[in-house]
Protein backbone atom coordinates (compact mmCIF):
# COMPACT_ATOMS: atom_id res chain seq x y z
CA UNK A 1 0.00 0.00 0.00
CA UNK A 2 1.53 3.53 -0.43
CA UNK A 3 2.28 5.71 1.59
CA UNK A 4 0.81 8.80 2.11
CA UNK A 5 2.37 11.94 3.48
CA UNK A 6 2.85 15.80 2.95
CA UNK A 7 6.09 17.66 1.12
CA UNK A 8 6.83 21.22 0.80
CA UNK A 9 7.74 21.93 -2.60
CA UNK A 10 7.91 25.17 -4.19
CA UNK A 11 6.28 27.40 -1.51
CA UNK A 12 3.08 24.73 -1.34
CA UNK A 13 2.79 21.98 0.38
CA UNK A 14 2.13 18.81 -1.93
CA UNK A 15 0.58 15.81 -0.87
CA UNK A 16 1.76 12.32 -2.18
CA UNK A 17 1.21 8.83 -2.32
CA UNK A 18 4.69 7.18 -2.41
CA UNK A 19 5.56 3.74 -2.61
CA UNK A 20 8.57 1.21 -3.72
CA UNK A 21 12.44 1.85 -3.79
CA UNK A 22 14.70 1.72 -6.83
CA UNK A 23 14.38 4.53 -10.27
CA UNK A 24 12.39 7.65 -9.12
CA UNK A 25 9.07 7.53 -11.18
CA UNK A 26 6.38 10.56 -11.31
CA UNK A 27 2.96 10.09 -12.06
CA UNK A 28 1.09 13.44 -12.67
CA UNK A 29 -2.77 13.01 -12.97
CA UNK A 30 -5.15 15.67 -14.93
CA UNK A 31 -8.86 16.81 -14.67
CA UNK A 32 -10.53 16.23 -12.90
CA UNK A 33 -8.51 13.40 -10.92
CA UNK A 34 -6.01 13.11 -8.22
CA UNK A 35 -2.73 11.01 -7.56
CA UNK A 36 -5.93 8.40 -6.54
CA UNK A 37 -6.47 7.82 -10.65
CA UNK A 38 -2.89 6.06 -10.53
CA UNK A 39 -4.00 3.93 -8.11
CA UNK A 40 -3.41 0.67 -10.53
CA UNK A 41 0.31 2.20 -10.99
CA UNK A 42 1.65 2.69 -8.29
CA UNK A 43 1.54 -0.58 -6.76
CA UNK A 44 2.27 -2.41 -10.12
CA UNK A 45 5.68 -0.06 -10.45
CA UNK A 46 6.42 -0.30 -6.82
CA UNK A 47 6.37 -4.02 -6.88
CA UNK A 48 8.64 -4.04 -10.28
CA UNK A 49 11.54 -2.25 -8.40
CA UNK A 50 10.78 1.73 -9.08
CA UNK A 51 9.59 4.03 -6.46
CA UNK A 52 6.61 5.30 -7.12
CA UNK A 53 4.98 9.19 -6.23
CA UNK A 54 1.86 10.53 -7.02
CA UNK A 55 1.08 13.88 -5.84
CA UNK A 56 -1.99 15.58 -5.73
CA UNK A 57 -0.96 18.49 -8.02
CA UNK A 58 -1.18 22.50 -6.91
CA UNK A 59 -5.28 22.73 -6.49
CA UNK A 60 -6.01 19.30 -5.82
CA UNK A 61 -6.94 16.69 -3.20
CA UNK A 62 -5.05 17.50 -0.43
CA UNK A 63 -2.26 19.81 -1.88
CA UNK A 64 -2.19 23.87 -1.28
CA UNK A 65 -4.68 25.66 -3.69
CA UNK A 66 -3.57 29.38 -4.28
CA UNK A 67 -5.91 31.35 -4.50
CA UNK A 68 -4.31 33.62 -7.71
CA UNK A 69 -4.90 32.96 -11.02
CA UNK A 70 -1.58 33.79 -11.77
CA UNK A 71 -0.24 31.05 -9.74
CA UNK A 72 -1.20 27.86 -11.80
CA UNK A 73 1.36 29.18 -14.40
CA UNK A 74 2.76 26.42 -16.68
CA UNK A 75 6.08 27.65 -14.87
CA UNK A 76 4.62 27.02 -11.36
CA UNK A 77 3.56 23.83 -12.28
CA UNK A 78 6.76 22.31 -14.09
CA UNK A 79 8.44 24.33 -10.50
CA UNK A 80 6.73 21.60 -8.79
CA UNK A 81 7.69 18.66 -10.21
CA UNK A 82 11.27 19.95 -10.23
CA UNK A 83 11.25 20.96 -6.78
CA UNK A 84 9.37 17.83 -5.78
CA UNK A 85 12.04 15.68 -7.20
CA UNK A 86 14.72 17.55 -5.19
CA UNK A 87 12.66 17.05 -2.30
CA UNK A 88 12.90 13.72 -2.50
CA UNK A 89 16.58 13.63 -2.88
CA UNK A 90 16.67 12.41 -5.94
CA UNK A 91 18.66 13.76 -9.00
CA UNK A 92 16.41 12.44 -11.78
CA UNK A 93 13.30 10.71 -12.50
CA UNK A 94 11.21 9.36 -15.41
CA UNK A 95 8.03 12.12 -15.74
CA UNK A 96 4.98 10.37 -16.88
CA UNK A 97 1.26 12.34 -17.21
CA UNK A 98 -1.61 11.76 -18.14
CA UNK A 99 -4.25 14.80 -19.55
CA UNK A 100 -3.27 17.82 -17.94
CA UNK A 101 -0.53 15.85 -16.13
CA UNK A 102 0.37 14.98 -19.77
CA UNK A 103 1.34 18.67 -20.62
CA UNK A 104 3.26 18.80 -17.28
CA UNK A 105 5.31 16.15 -18.40
CA UNK A 106 5.86 17.45 -21.74
CA UNK A 107 7.40 21.09 -20.24
CA UNK A 108 9.12 19.22 -17.97
CA UNK A 109 10.98 17.60 -19.97
CA UNK A 110 11.21 20.54 -22.36
CA UNK A 111 12.07 23.32 -19.67
CA UNK A 112 14.60 20.78 -17.58
CA UNK A 113 15.86 17.82 -19.25
CA UNK A 114 18.67 17.50 -17.08
CA UNK A 115 16.07 16.09 -14.50
CA UNK A 116 14.51 13.78 -17.00
CA UNK A 117 15.62 10.50 -17.56
CA UNK A 118 12.43 9.74 -19.65
CA UNK A 119 8.91 11.30 -20.18
CA UNK A 120 5.30 9.62 -21.00
CA UNK A 121 2.68 11.35 -21.96
CA UNK A 122 -0.55 9.41 -21.76
CA UNK A 123 -3.77 10.90 -23.61
CA UNK A 124 -2.23 14.28 -24.50
CA UNK A 125 0.89 14.52 -26.92
CA UNK A 126 3.06 16.88 -27.07
CA UNK A 127 1.76 20.37 -28.72
CA UNK A 128 3.87 22.00 -30.97
CA UNK A 129 3.47 25.76 -29.58
CA UNK A 130 0.35 28.03 -32.16
CA UNK A 131 1.01 31.03 -34.18
CA UNK A 132 -1.40 32.48 -32.31
CA UNK A 133 -3.06 31.98 -28.71
CA UNK A 134 -4.61 28.91 -28.11
CA UNK A 135 -7.98 29.87 -26.67
CA UNK A 136 -8.01 31.97 -29.97
CA UNK A 137 -7.37 28.94 -31.85
CA UNK A 138 -10.03 26.74 -30.34
CA UNK A 139 -12.46 29.59 -30.54
CA UNK A 140 -12.18 29.51 -34.37
CA UNK A 141 -11.91 25.95 -34.57
CA UNK A 142 -14.86 24.87 -32.38
CA UNK A 143 -16.59 28.27 -31.20
CA UNK A 144 -17.09 30.19 -27.91
CA UNK A 145 -18.77 27.44 -26.05
CA UNK A 146 -15.37 24.94 -26.44
CA UNK A 147 -15.32 23.99 -23.04
CA UNK A 148 -11.72 25.46 -22.79
CA UNK A 149 -12.68 28.72 -23.49
CA UNK A 150 -16.33 28.12 -21.17
CA UNK A 151 -13.84 27.73 -18.79
CA UNK A 152 -12.25 30.71 -19.10
CA UNK A 153 -14.72 32.71 -17.00
CA UNK A 154 -13.61 32.89 -13.01
CA UNK A 155 -16.72 31.52 -10.98
CA UNK A 156 -18.84 30.28 -14.02
CA UNK A 157 -17.61 26.96 -14.44
CA UNK A 158 -16.87 26.31 -10.80
CA UNK A 159 -20.29 26.83 -9.71
CA UNK A 160 -21.54 24.77 -12.39
CA UNK A 161 -19.03 21.71 -11.43
CA UNK A 162 -20.03 21.95 -7.44
CA UNK A 163 -23.71 22.36 -7.81
CA UNK A 164 -23.74 18.45 -7.51
CA UNK A 165 -19.90 16.58 -7.43
CA UNK A 166 -21.14 13.53 -7.56
CA UNK A 167 -23.28 13.90 -10.85
CA UNK A 168 -20.63 16.02 -12.10
CA UNK A 169 -17.55 13.09 -11.49
CA UNK A 170 -20.07 10.18 -12.65
CA UNK A 171 -21.17 11.94 -15.92
CA UNK A 172 -17.61 13.64 -16.62
CA UNK A 173 -15.80 9.87 -16.36
CA UNK A 174 -18.57 7.90 -17.68
CA UNK A 175 -18.63 10.56 -20.73
CA UNK A 176 -21.58 9.43 -22.13
CA UNK A 177 -22.48 11.82 -25.12
CA UNK A 178 -25.45 13.72 -24.91
CA UNK A 179 -27.15 13.90 -28.15
CA UNK A 180 -28.88 16.96 -27.88
CA UNK A 181 -25.75 18.50 -26.06
CA UNK A 182 -26.00 22.29 -24.11
CA UNK A 183 -24.51 24.71 -23.29
CA UNK A 184 -21.03 24.55 -20.78
CA UNK A 185 -19.36 21.47 -19.70
CA UNK A 186 -21.42 19.22 -18.49
CA UNK A 187 -23.48 19.92 -21.39
CA UNK A 188 -21.65 17.46 -23.68
CA UNK A 189 -22.75 14.37 -21.40
CA UNK A 190 -25.86 12.21 -20.19
CA UNK A 191 -26.48 10.83 -17.76
CA UNK A 192 -25.30 7.62 -17.22
CA UNK A 193 -27.57 4.43 -16.52
CA UNK A 194 -24.33 3.21 -14.90
CA UNK A 195 -20.68 3.70 -13.88
CA UNK A 196 -18.36 2.26 -16.67
CA UNK A 197 -16.69 -1.22 -15.60
CA UNK A 198 -13.65 0.57 -14.61
CA UNK A 199 -15.55 2.50 -12.08
CA UNK A 200 -16.66 1.37 -8.70
CA UNK A 201 -18.89 3.01 -6.08
CA UNK A 202 -15.71 3.06 -4.04
CA UNK A 203 -13.76 5.11 -6.60
CA UNK A 204 -16.30 7.50 -7.31
CA UNK A 205 -16.76 8.46 -3.62
CA UNK A 206 -13.01 8.56 -3.16
CA UNK A 207 -12.92 11.48 -5.78
CA UNK A 208 -16.18 12.80 -4.66
CA UNK A 209 -14.77 13.24 -1.28
CA UNK A 210 -11.45 14.76 -2.76
CA UNK A 211 -13.64 17.45 -4.89
CA UNK A 212 -15.47 18.19 -1.94
CA UNK A 213 -13.09 19.20 -0.05
CA UNK A 214 -11.22 21.11 -2.61
CA UNK A 215 -13.53 22.39 -5.24
CA UNK A 216 -12.55 22.70 -8.99
CA UNK A 217 -11.41 26.58 -9.15
CA UNK A 218 -7.60 25.05 -8.76
CA UNK A 219 -7.97 22.46 -12.00
CA UNK A 220 -9.75 25.29 -13.89
CA UNK A 221 -7.28 28.03 -13.40
CA UNK A 222 -4.76 25.50 -14.74
CA UNK A 223 -7.31 25.82 -18.48
CA UNK A 224 -6.85 30.09 -17.76
CA UNK A 225 -3.54 29.89 -17.95
CA UNK A 226 -3.62 29.07 -21.56
CA UNK A 227 -2.49 31.86 -23.22
CA UNK A 228 -0.60 33.42 -20.64
CA UNK A 229 1.86 30.03 -21.14
CA UNK A 230 1.68 30.51 -24.86
CA UNK A 231 3.04 34.23 -23.67
CA UNK A 232 5.57 32.71 -21.26
CA UNK A 233 7.37 29.90 -23.85
CA UNK A 234 7.76 32.13 -26.93
CA UNK A 235 11.92 31.41 -26.29
CA UNK A 236 11.20 27.66 -26.53
CA UNK A 237 9.43 27.71 -30.03
CA UNK A 238 9.84 24.45 -32.08
CA UNK A 239 12.31 23.57 -29.47
CA UNK A 240 12.37 19.58 -29.29
CA UNK A 241 11.67 17.10 -26.10
CA UNK A 242 14.79 15.64 -26.18
CA UNK A 243 14.69 12.86 -23.19
CA UNK A 244 13.66 9.52 -24.22
CA UNK A 245 10.08 9.44 -24.51
CA UNK A 246 6.47 7.21 -24.64
CA UNK A 247 3.11 8.61 -26.29
CA UNK A 248 -0.08 6.44 -25.26
CA UNK A 249 -3.39 7.09 -26.06
CA UNK A 250 -7.03 5.13 -25.92
CA UNK A 251 -8.22 4.41 -29.35
CA UNK A 252 -11.53 5.93 -28.66
CA UNK A 253 -9.92 9.13 -26.74
CA UNK A 254 -12.22 12.25 -27.74
CA UNK A 255 -8.73 14.21 -27.44
CA UNK A 256 -7.42 12.65 -30.43
CA UNK A 257 -9.52 14.66 -32.51
CA UNK A 258 -8.24 18.16 -31.73
CA UNK A 259 -4.59 17.22 -30.24
CA UNK A 260 -3.59 15.02 -32.61
CA UNK A 261 -0.02 12.91 -33.00
CA UNK A 262 0.85 14.37 -36.46
CA UNK A 263 4.19 15.32 -38.21
CA UNK A 264 4.06 18.48 -36.47
CA UNK A 265 4.15 16.66 -32.97
CA UNK A 266 6.33 14.08 -33.93
CA UNK A 267 8.68 16.75 -35.07
CA UNK A 268 9.16 18.08 -31.06
CA UNK A 269 10.54 14.59 -29.80
CA UNK A 270 13.09 12.77 -31.70
CA UNK A 271 13.75 10.91 -29.04
CA UNK A 272 10.16 8.93 -29.33
CA UNK A 273 10.65 5.42 -28.34
CA UNK A 274 7.02 4.18 -28.90
CA UNK A 275 3.29 4.64 -29.51
CA UNK A 276 1.09 2.91 -27.83
CA UNK A 277 -2.88 2.48 -29.02
CA UNK A 278 -4.55 1.16 -26.13
CA UNK A 279 -8.42 -0.46 -28.01
CA UNK A 280 -11.70 -0.26 -26.40
CA UNK A 281 -10.16 2.36 -24.59
CA UNK A 282 -11.49 6.07 -23.95
CA UNK A 283 -10.24 9.18 -21.83
CA UNK A 284 -9.13 8.40 -18.56
CA UNK A 285 -6.70 5.89 -20.15
CA UNK A 286 -4.45 4.13 -16.84
CA UNK A 287 -8.24 3.76 -14.79
CA UNK A 288 -9.51 2.30 -17.85
CA UNK A 289 -7.25 -0.65 -19.14
CA UNK A 290 -4.68 -0.51 -16.57
CA UNK A 291 -3.27 -3.81 -17.27
CA UNK A 292 -2.10 -2.45 -20.93
CA UNK A 293 -1.01 0.95 -19.93
CA UNK A 294 1.11 -0.39 -16.51
CA UNK A 295 2.58 -3.18 -18.99
CA UNK A 296 3.67 -0.42 -21.57
CA UNK A 297 4.97 2.03 -18.77
CA UNK A 298 7.45 -0.98 -17.83
CA UNK A 299 8.41 -2.26 -21.41
CA UNK A 300 9.80 2.09 -21.82
CA UNK A 301 11.14 2.11 -17.95
CA UNK A 302 13.03 -1.43 -18.57
CA UNK A 303 14.74 0.02 -21.96
CA UNK A 304 15.88 3.18 -20.23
Amino acid sequence: MPHHRTVRVNGIDLHIAEQGSGPLVLLLHGFPETSYSWRHQIEALAAAGYRVVAPDQRGYGSSDRPEGIDQYSIFHLVGDVVALIRELDEERAVVVGHDWGSMVAWNTALLRPDVVRGVVGISVPPLPRPSVPPLTVTRERFGDGFYQNYFQQPGVADAALGKDIAATLRMTYASVRNPEPSEGFLGLFAEPETLPAWLTEEDLATFVDQFTASGFTGGLNWYRNLDRNWELTAAWQDAPITPPSLYISGENDAVRMFYPLDAAARALVPNLRGVVDVPACGHWTQQERPDVVTGALLDFLRDL
